[in-house]
């Protein structure tokens, strides 16, 4: 389909070593589209990170096939899975990731300076992807200078910086306590109201009900798949 971002049509992923088969993904169909909030949750070894590392090319499906924007990523080289990342997908962590001894504004910039874009442009999109996220007013701060869920925010707005085709949140609110995991949630759905495609991986059962369509692993495998009513995130006053 036209607006279909993502398409993975029975993949697998199997870790081998010398006496082991591990099957971590086992029949895996999915689609994600354009503009759609996708939760997907399970318990501890249920496969979720490896599925999220293959949606982010991080890494490969044993087999089937993994479509982005109708392109097949099985045959690309290396280079060119580094540039789709860079340009296609943001990616949001649940340990920030930033670089302690660069500015907010900088974490931000990195990625795009990678690009080759202009300073101009550069300038542009990290204003914008700050200001989307509140945290305009501290661009020249460190990280260490901000609380988590200020570290969060910023990492959400690296991400946003490229205006990628789809947002990858891993556990994103893991490292926060309830009070700034549930203004990262409700950061999220902000964007997601404004037109962002996400697919965010957690283990607390509250923040994927705030999806539109929520995914369940267990044992490698797809067990449950709904849509749902999304239950909006309640900041603690």
């Amino acid at each position: 389909m036209q607006d279909e971002i993502i398409r993975l049509p029975n993949v697998k992923k199997v870790f081998q070593t010398d006496e082991v088969e591990t099957h971590a993904l086992i029949d895996i169909h999915m689609e994600i589209k354009r503009g759609e909030y996708v939760s997907i949750s399970g318990p501890s070894g249920c496969g979720k990170s490896t599925l999220l590392a293959i949606l982010g090319l991080l890494d490969s499906p044993s087999g089937g096939e993994f479509t982005l924007r109708g392109q097949p990523v099985s045959s690309l080289k290396a280079g060119e899975r580094a540039r789709i990342r860079n340009r296609e997908i943001g990616f949001i962590f649940q340990a920030f990731n930033l670089i302690g001894d660069l500015t907010v504004y900088e974490n931000v910039e990195l990625p795009l300076t990678y690009r080759n874009m202009p300073a101009s442009e550069r300038k542009k999109a990290v204003h914008e992807a700050l200001e989307r996220v509140g945290m305009s007013h501290r661009q020249k701060h460190y990280p260490s200078q901000l609380s988590g869920g200020q570290q969060q925010r910023v990492a959400v707005a690296r991400a946003l910086g490229g205006s990628p085709s789809i947002l990858l949140a891993d556990e994103p609110t893991g490292n926060l306590d309830s009070q700034n995991g549930e203004a990262v949630m409700s950061l999220l759905e902000e964007l997601h109201q404004s037109g962002s495609t996400i697919c965010m991986v957690t283990h607390d059962p509250r923040f994927a009900r705030c999806a539109e369509r929520s995914i369940r692993l267990f044992d490698g495998r797809i067990v449950e798949e709904a849509d749902q009513a999304p239950i909006a995130a309640a900041v603690a006053s």
